[in-house]
């Protein structure tokens, strides 16, 4: 049920003040526009591509050569190419900053904590340089990284970028097999390793893993320190050596940049892999800089001097999209490890001591935040905080109304979708407008997003595909070992021609929003009517009993039934009561189609190393079927659970 008024709506002051505001203002005097509303303004950005993305990289003041095209191909996905003729490097772009401010926040649980200004940065990435084309690391090759969310992560990556190598990571969480399937695909020619990391206060120690990739991978080791003993590890490999030791014969001096094509390879990431191998996803430094300079800068409002902080890892995108602050003159706040060590307050703790302006998270931290009882908003001052956002899952409606009655009153709350293919948003926030609740505020500037029904019409108030009709710059360049490029195509275009089809089932909202209603893949069809996830949990997990839920379709009778598993609450037990409570809560908050054929209590649930819930997974387990990469998993021991369940079989 719509929510009759906006849990927040901006203030004639607070629009005056935001970057977008200025930005519209800025392309009416330079493209002799005038603009009625936002909407208005929206529709020229998609209309006229060429220029809207000229504005952005004028006014956002990139580093580089524009050259003269801003272009081409514009009606082809897969042949269009933005600023063909331009030259730029990333890595001078995030260090354009100096002095004495902070660029980097530490906080490691409660086990470590540092401090890294611009300058400190701008140093430790002159000696990086240095070693790394020592090294004979250069244009084009992989760098790959099993890292903490830490400092030396972020200035290892940026001295990589700076002479045209292509980096990749991924968290040290990661199972031997996992970093393979991903690092082994792209033959790096380094391969970084922390000495060990702190999860829920413990040790982890990550030597033997560190041993076993090194020796498959074949390439120089650079070790760390962190948690462990850097010395010990390095000496360990045949071919290892100590950060302090790789750095050591060189002396800071003026940076070098490397100017680059827009379209040069900067970032390698991945799918998720629980379906197969992980697809290796190619992101230009172009494509990345100017979509994420337009997502901070004009969608989140971020100001030289604020702090940015997102709960990541290294191996999910949030974390390229979190430094990319730096390009603004943001400081980064920094946080690895458990986001609930000691306790729950650790992250709220982060955020009122030091000033957060901008704290971005998942769906499942906020409602992990709201069942386990913390109310932040009366235990911290949160003052300094006006934008929180939440991607990884769709945010519930109650979501949404725990971070205004909790949190913060008044705040931005900004739910933002998109992913690792195009390492940015889709759908995302707009300080312009108001916040309803359970709705993605809109689509972001620049992308021309619509919701398509199985017919390929354009549908209003309706579920259906979330598709982008025309070109933008954050497009992968191509996917890694897909020289035809069929790998790619198959991944997008496949459903509609010339036309990116991403993958999630969506709906637009009477407010000009949008309603994520969980993956297309995982939609179930009861009765041949598709049902988005999302719609179920929205339901299930408003209640205090359940702790999460995960939902599939199980093939049965020539048809498909809905199947619930619930992680229960501490001491309770599925009772028929519960089962009755459940059922009459999805069929009167979502409709009778939504009712589980099946509700059955599970003691975990499976999940991807950034926190998602793996519901294609378990669709196989039910069914009998392998899954094929296990390693994608932070708990693949889960999926045990969900085999050969007695209750399934009739």
């Amino acid at each position: 049920m719509q929510a009759e008024r906006p849990l927040w709506t901006p203030s004639r002051e607070f629009i005056d003040q935001t970057p977008m505001k200025a930005f519209i203002a800025w392309c009416e005097q330079r493209f002799s526009k005038s603009f009625a509303d936002y909407d208005a303004f929206h529709a020229w950005s998609i209309s006229q591509r060429g220029d809207f993305w000229t504005a952005v990289w004028e006014h956002c003041g990139v580093i580089g050569e524009k050259g003269s095209r801003a272009l081409i191909h514009g009606d082809r996905m897969l042949e269009a190419r933005f600023f063909p003729d331009a030259t730029l490097n990333f890595a001078e772009n995030l260090l354009r900053n100096t002095g004495s401010g902070d660029a980097l926040i530490f906080r490691g649980e409660d086990k470590a904590r540092s401090r890294m200004s611009f300058d400190e940065l701008r140093a430790l990435v002159s000696r990086l340089q240095q070693a790394l084309k020592t090294a004979g690391i250069g244009k084009g090759d992989r760098v790959a990284a099993m890292m903490p969310n830490m400092p030396e992560t972020v200035a290892l990556m940026l001295a990589a970028a700076s002479i045209g190598a292509i980096w990749s990571s991924c968290s040290p969480d990661f199972g031997e097999q996992g970093v393979l399937d991903r690092f082994g695909q792209i033959e790096p020619k380094l391969f970084i390793a922390c000495d060990g990391y702190w999860y829920a206060g413990k040790l982890q120690d990550v030597s033997a893993k560190v041993q076993a990739v090194s020796k498959k991978l074949g390439v120089p080791v650079l070790i760390v320190p962190y948690a462990g003993d850097a010395d010990g590890v390095a000496a360990s490999l045949g071919n290892g050596k100590t950060l302090s030791a790789f750095i050591e014969p060189f002396a800071e001096k003026p940076l070098e940049f490397v100017a680059l094509p827009f379209s040069h390879p900067l970032y390698i990431l991945f799918s998720s892999g629980t379906t197969g191998v992980p697809k290796c996803i190619v992101h230009s430094a172009g494509g990345t800089l100017l979509q994420h300079l337009k997502e901070h800068r004009f969608h989140c409002g971020l100001r030289e001097g604020e702090r940015l902080f997102y709960f990541t890892t290294c191996g999910w995108m949030m974390w390229n999209w979190l430094v990319s602050g730096l390009a603004l003159g943001a400081t980064l706040c920094l946080f690895d490890g458990s986001p609930f060590h000691p306790d729950g307050n650790v992250l709220f703790d982060y955020a009122s001591n030091e000033k957060f302006a901008v704290f971005g998270t998942s769906a499942k931290y906020i409602d992990a935040v709201r069942k386990g009882g913390f109310t932040p908003a009366s235990t911290h001052d949160l003052s300094s905080l006006r934008l929180m956002t939440s991607t990884g899952s769709p945010l519930s409606p109650e979501g949404f109304s725990f971070v205004y009655e909790g949190i913060k009153a008044d705040i931005q709350l900004a739910s933002i979708s998109g992913g690792t293919d195009i390492v940015s948003c889709f759908v995302l926030g707009n300080p312009l407008k108001p916040v309803w609740r359970g709705e993605i505020q809109g689509p972001g500037l620049g992308l021309a997003i619509d919701v398509w029904n199985d017919d390929g019409q354009p549908v209003r108030r309706e579920k259906g595909e979330l598709v982008c009709t025309k070109a933008f710059p954050s497009m992968p360049v191509m996917f890694w070992n897909d020289p035809a490029g069929a790998k790619y195509k198959a991944a997008y275009f496949e459903r509609f021609d010339n036309i990116w089809c991403h993958g999630d089932f969506a709906e637009w909202t009477e407010h000009g929003g949008i309603i994520i209603h969980g993956r297309s893949d995982a939609t179930l069809n009861p009765g041949g009517v598709r049902i988005g996830t999302a719609e179920i949990y929205n339901q299930v997990e408003q209640m205090d009993e359940i702790a999460e839920a995960i939902c599939i379709g199980q093939d049965w009778d020539d048809d498909v039934r809905v199947v619930l598993f619930v992680r229960l609450a501490k001491g309770r037990e599925l009772t028929e009561d519960l089962v009755k409570a459940i059922k009459t809560k999805i069929r009167t908050g979502a409709s009778p189609r939504h009712v589980p054929a099946k509700i059955i209590a599970v003691a975990d649930i499976p999940r991807t190393k950034s926190g998602k819930i793996v519901e294609l997974a378990v669709r196989e387990v039910v069914h009998g079927r392998p899954v094929k990469n296990k390693e994608a998993l932070a708990n693949p021991e889960a999926l045990d659970l969900y085999a050969n369940l007695p209750e399934l079989q009739n």
